[in-house]
Order: structure tokens, then C-alpha cells, then sequence
């Protein structure tokens, strides 16, 4: 007999209690979150058949060129999020402000996300995804505001990653433990492929932009010198949802450092850092700014930038903080 299949839906509700005084919102944004993510898979899917890849026209607040896509994932996800009535705040990388929920007073929640990761690569066929987090409000007596949402990253509830790549899955975590969902076509559900994910300890991958080597710190030069020693194997994508799951589940670390142009790091904290850090710490691994805990930092503006490193515990000791 064929072991049963458990959707997404199912694992959520089952382990709703992970959550304090959720009372079923968690489920209601996770199945809306699930459901925007086949949405933009759909629309991925068929970039190349239609008017959907290419720039947008405009830039971000980060001051990058907008793909079609992003722009098309970010409503998706924004409109169905808001359509649960469980979030009161939405914070996206594509948005220069925080996109207020309406009619949503008694909301619990605040997502954070970068609605299309790694957007890049749309042009090229390269893997690409969907970042996020959730917050709980601290105080339900007033209305939600910039300290319920600059907050440290070890005060979320729950984090995860939809990555659209060869076979299109949703990873999260509530805090006790890291499980992945493949989205099975046949019957449009995401179902349980990936439990208990735990990442592996063992030097094998190390992921960088070796192009810009030579503008990193001199112990980060000297840590990648280390790598290549011991005949690890380079992977660097440039999409960092892409080459953090391979890590996840091969093993391995992912740096990026400050450089001269950026010395604050390029990575967004909110968005990509603090996210793949809760995720990480929940699979066994470790994620660090070069300094400190990423989890650590309070962040002080939305669209904050930090270096990022983040994989197997033992890799990310060795570059100390």
C-alpha cells in the first residue's frame, strides 16, 4: 500500500499548535501564500510565451531595473495576503513604504517579502523565487506601526521560500524544524517530499562571487583560498533562494560580503537575510553578518542592506563573528 500523501493544507493545520494563539489565521495566510505561489509559477512557467519578461520601466527603491514579473508577483502575492484579513501590514522589496492592509484592524500579522528573488535570471531560465516572513503584532490595543515591523529577526513566527526551478517547492518553518513541499501538477497541491530537512555538516560547496574578490576583506580572501585548499566545489548561481537550497540540502556556505562599493553589505535584511537565517538555525546551520547573529540585528530602516553569511555551522564558524 502506497504511503498517503500529505498536502501542504494538512501539514499546516496538524501543526497549528507550534503556533501561539494562531486559531487558524496561520493556515489562512499559508494557504493564501501557497496559492499565490502557483499562481506566479503559472505565469513563470509561460514567460517566454508572453508580454511578461523584460523591464518593467522603472526601478525599485533599491534603484534596480523592475522585471515584468516582479511587478506581477508582488500585486499576486500582495492581493491574496491581503484577502485572508490575518495580515494588517505587507513589507515588500518592490515597495518603497509599508503597504497597510485595509478593513484588517484585528490583523495578528505582518508579512515581510521579496515577492520575486534572484529576478536576474527571469531572462535566462535561471531558478528564481519567492522569499518571506511573518510577524505577530505586539500589541493589539493599537494600531499597527514601524515598531511592530523593525524588529530582530528572532522575534518572527515563521519563515520560508518558494523556489521555481526544475520542480517547483515551498520550504518553511514555524521554528521547530525546516520541511519542503514539491508542487505536485497533477493535482495542484503542494505535498510533503522534503521533512525534517537537516543541513548537512560536512564541507562540500562553497558559494561566492569570486569576481569580486579582490574588493572583500582580507580574511574573506583568505577563507575562500581555504576553501579552494581543500578542493571544495564552487556553485554560485547569483540568485541567493537558488544556491541557499542547494546548500540546505548538500551542504555548504553562502558569503556575501561588504565590499568598497557596498559596504554595508548588498543583501536586504528584512526581506532575504533575516528570512533564509531563521530557516537556516531551524536546519541545523548558522547565518552571521561577518560580525554578529543576523537573527540578532535590529533592523532600523525597511529597505536595510547587511553581508550575509550562511550555511553549515562548522563553515560559518570558521569565518568567525
Amino acid at each position: 500500500m502506497k504511503n498517503s500523501v500529505i498536502t501542504l493544507g494538512q501539514f499546516i493545520i496538524d501543526r497549528q499548535e507550534e503556533i501561539h494563539d494562531a486559531k487558524g489565521a496561520f493556515s489562512d495566510i499559508f494557504r493564501a501564500i501557497g496559492l499565490a505561489a502557483k499562481i506566479v509559477n503559472r505565469d513563470v512557467r509561460k514567460a517566454g510565451l508572453v508580454d511578461i519578461l523584460g523591464e518593467h520601466g522603472s526601478t525599485n527603491v533599491q534603484g534596480e531595473d523592475v522585471k515584468k514579473l516582479d511587478v506581477i508577483a508582488n500585486t499576486i502575492f500582495k492581493n491574496h495576503i491581503e484577502q485572508t484579513g490575518e495580515v494588517c501590514a505587507v513589507i515588500s522589496e518592490e515597495e518603497d513604504d509599508v503597504y497597510w492592509c485595509k478593513d484588517s484592524h484585528e490583523a495578528k500579522y505582518i508579512l515581510c517579502m521579496d515577492p520575486l528573488d534572484g529576478s536576474s535570471n527571469i531572462d535566462v531560465n535561471a531558478s528564481i523565487g519567492t522569499i518571506f516572513s511573518l510577524y505577530k503584532r505586539r500589541d493589539m490595543n493599537r494600531d499597527c506601526s514601524l515598531d511592530d515591523i523593525l524588529r530582530p529577526g528572532k522575534e518572527i513566527v515563521a519563515a520560508g521560500y518558494v523556489i521555481y526551478g526544475s520542480s517547483t517547492m515551498l520550504v518553511y518553518s514555524s521554528g521547530n524544524g525546516v520541511n519542503g513541499f514539491t508542487l505536485d501538477d497533477s493535482i495542484h497541491e503542494f505535498c510533503l517530499s522534503h521533512p525534517n530537512i537537516k543541513i548537512p555538516e560536512t564541507r562540500k560547496i562553497f558559494s561566492v562571487n569570486e569576481g569580486n574578490l579582490h574588493d572583500f576583506d582580507q580574511k574573506i580572501q583568505d577563507y575562500i583560498h581555504k576553501c579552494k585548499q581543500h578542493k571544495l566545489s564552487a556553485r554560485y548561481i547569483g540568485s541567493l533562494i537558488a544556491d541557499f537550497h542547494r546548500n540546505l540540502l548538500k551542504g555548504g556556505i553562502y558569503m556575501y560580503p561588504a565590499t568598497e562599493k557596498a559596504p554595508n553589505g548588498k543583501l536586504r535584511l528584512l526581506y532575504e537575510c533575516i528570512p533564509m537565517a531563521f530557516l537556516i538555525e531551524n536546519a541545523g546551520g548558522k547565518a552571521t553578518d561577518g560580525k554578529q547573529r543576523i537573527l540578532d540585528i535590529q533592523p532600523e530602516k525597511l529597505h536595510q542592506r547587511t553581508p550575509l553569511f550562511v550555511g553549515s555551522s562548522k563553515m560559518v564558524d570558521e569565518i568567525g563573528y
